[in-house]
């Protein structure tokens, strides 16, 4: 066990022998931190969070009362190999929030970036693969396998399948069933999930030129909202359009599905 000395640990709180506590973090009453466990400077485990398994979590993440970080996957084929969790810097991991670690067959790291909100109740999947500043609304779901970019907002009570990708700057709506994979910065909703063109408000929010926001509308019309079948669609979008970095990003992503593209 090695606790910085510039911690505080709740006397009630459980601290399991080879756990490593960083500086400046604050280890609330009745909370538990296993054997693996590894927290950056200023960590904050509010009363009752869990965090166990071989898990790593950045600086500055706060950890509210009832969740569960680390714990094993949801996964039957798990057979109790050492798999790892890895969350990363200014993280809100809010009340009854799970974070599960990964599985062999499945890479063996759940990765999650910086400055991610997950709100009551939400769950990050074994072998998911989030970037930062996603926003998880309360009691959405993220399943096994799945990828998601920087920048997404899901919804709350929506469920997101296993393997899907979710594109950067994309915002799902709340109670959407999401199986097939979401583009870079669109907006989407329903069961099944539908598209319903850019996501305006969060590439503005986000510093997205108004040059750019055009051509990838352009891009938009032309894979989704034209007579042309998707392949065409991206197609007639590189003929025609400047090739900028986000729409170029914006076709790569759609080329690259394996699930299909939810429209």
């Amino acid at each position: 066990m090695a606790i910085d000395p510039t911690a505080e640990v709740h006397p009630s709180a459980v601290i399991e022998p080879g756990a490593e506590i960083g500086p400046g973090c604050r280890i609330g009453p009745f909370a538990l931190v296993g054997p693996e466990v590894r927290l950056g400077q200023g960590v904050t485990l509010k009363n009752h969070a869990v965090v166990t398994g071989w898990t790593e979590i950045g600086a500055g993440t706060v950890v509210f009362p009832f969740a569960v970080v680390g714990e094993v996957p949801q996964d039957l084929k798990y057979q109790g190999e050492r798999t790892r969790l890895i969350v990363g810097a200014r993280c809100r991991i809010r009340e009854g929030a799970t974070l599960n670690t990964g599985t062999a067959g499945g890479g063996g790291v759940t990765r999650v970036g910086d400055d991610c909100l997950f709100m009551t109740g939400a769950h990050v999947g074994h072998d998911a693969q989030l970037g930062s500043r996603v926003i998880l609304a309360n009691q959405a779901a993220i399943a096994g396998h799945c990828q998601i970019g920087d920048d997404v907002i899901v919804g709350g009570l929506s469920g997101v399948h296993q393997f899907v990708r979710v594109g950067r700057h994309a915002f799902i709506g709340g109670c959407s069933r999401v199986t097939q994979d979401v583009p870079p910065c669109v907006r989407a909703v329903g069961n099944p999930i539908k598209l319903f063109g850019l996501n305006s408000v969060g590439l503005q929010r986000s510093g997205f030129e108004e040059s750019v926001v055009r051509e990838l509308k352009k891009a938009y019309r032309f894979c989704f909202r034209s007579d042309l079948n998707l392949s065409q669609g991206v197609e007639k979008a590189r003929a025609e359009l400047e090739l900028i970095p986000d729409v170029q990003h914006f076709l790569e992503f759609i080329e690259a599905s394996q699930r299909g593209v939810g429209f």
